[in-house]
């Protein structure tokens, strides 16, 4: 009997746009290009600063995976930012899947939607969204957001409400909630024994942007109830930096705390670890307003893959990603927030559960491993089929 072989995967060309700018995020590209057929070229912004990073990127050339860095003006307003190429290397590649991590409503997506149209009609376009809240939109960005839905063939989200979004707007392409940016569990690792400087002392973190929307103002309040309540010592450390820097000084001074309270500058993403590894619980108290609401909240997925126990409000997204491997609290009630910090400062117990139902969390859904795997899945189900690819492009076609 002769044996019935199944039938190869069909090469496959991905274009990833995406403002990746630190290999921790963009390992999720290097497993996807790992995978038998398929090939990936990835366009990077070669500048790139805002409040926790600055970094310059470069081109790099490979059999499977190649970076093309694409100056990028990128004012305040990141929907509002202009990738300096016109075709965005498509003439060249010749790209079975573009998927663009742009917003819709964004300049950006426009520009990709119309170098898609002229240069690689083929391809299908998928974009990604992390909104979660319906923005009042004034005409030009509702035009621009009406021309890229109608141009692409598939949209993934962030978290489940703006998925939720895009239906009651109407749209009836695929779509499917995928992280953007996993965990890369080769740098986000547990710490083989918590490395706080004294033992008998709780640190609580708090790690990203200093804006008032994260909600870092009741944290230092929740902090200041906290001591009220409590014997042993704990100090409240703000890793990163932001406008409301001098804000949150003021009010700590204010309370008198500033001998508890260590406000650090932010780390390169490698080194994260190093602080989470010394944390021993970690917050994200964001706080939602009319436009914005928290829609992942990616240090909560690090810190649970290094097995600290988190809390979170319930602001967007938050729920969500948590699940039943930490602490929620109402968003901006700090008397809320400080009686879940005394949970898990006094019971060894609970910090224990919470941490492994966390780790456990993270490595199920949140690793690079795991959101390659459904993005090249979903990849799969889109690409167009019967052309013929060819078997080399050039990274000066920009």
């Amino acid at each position: 009997m002769t044996a019935i072989r199944a039938p190869a995967t069909p090469p496959m060309r991905i274009l990833s746009i995406a403002r990746y700018r630190d290999a921790t995020m963009s390992r999720k590209l290097a497993l996807i290009a790992q995978q038998p057929g398929v090939t990936v070229l990835h366009i990077a912004p070669r500048n790139w600063q805002d409040d926790l990073l600055k970094r310059d990127l470069s081109s790099s050339q490979s059999a499977q995976l190649s970076q093309q860095a694409v100056w990028i003006h990128r004012p305040a307003d990141p929907h509002r930012a202009v990738y300096h190429t016109l075709r965005f290397v498509m003439t060249t590649f010749r790209p079975d899947i573009i998927h663009a991590e742009e917003e819709p409503d964004s300049i950006p997506a426009l520009q990709i939607a119309v170098a898609r149209r002229l240069f690689a009609p083929h391809a299908r376009l998928i974009y990604h969204t992390w909104q979660n809240v319906s923005r009042p939109m004034a005409a030009p960005v509702r035009w621009v957001m009406r021309a890229t839905l109608s141009a692409s063939d598939a949209i993934l989200c962030a978290n489940h409400e703006g998925m939720a979004l895009l239906k009651s707007a109407g749209y009836n392409k695929p779509t499917q909630v995928i992280p953007p940016i996993g965990v890369d569990t080769s740098v986000f690792t547990p710490a083989d024994q918590r490395q706080t400087a004294e033992a008998d002392r709780s640190i609580i973190l708090y790690m990203g942007r200093l804006v008032p929307e994260k909600g870092i103002d009741t944290l230092i309040e929740a902090f200041r109830l906290l001591l009220s309540q409590i014997t042993s010592p704990a100090e409240l450390w703000l890793v990163g930096a932001g406008p409301a820097q001098a804000a949150l000084q003021a009010q700590a001074y204010q309370a008198g705390l500033q001998s508890h309270i260590q406000i650090l500058p932010p780390v390169p993403p490698a080194q994260v670890p190093q602080y989470l590894h010394m944390a021993s619980m970690l917050v994200l108290p964001s706080r939602s307003t009319p436009v914005w609401k928290e829609q992942f909240g990616r240090v909560l997925t690090e810190a649970m893959a290094c097995r600290v126990p988190v809390i979170g409000s319930d602001s967007g997204a938050i729920p969500e990603v948590i699940g039943d491997a930490g602490l929620i609290f109402p968003e901006g009630d700090a008397a809320a927030l400080a009686s879940r910090l005394r949970q898990l400062i006094e019971s060894a117990e609970l910090r224990r559960d919470l941490a492994e139902r966390g780790y456990r969390r993270a490595l199920d859904l949140y690793t690079q491993d795991r959101v390659a795997e459904q993005t090249l899945a979903f990849y799969r189900q889109r690409r167009p089929m019967g052309r013929c690819s060819p078997t080399s492009h050039s990274s000066t076609d920009n």
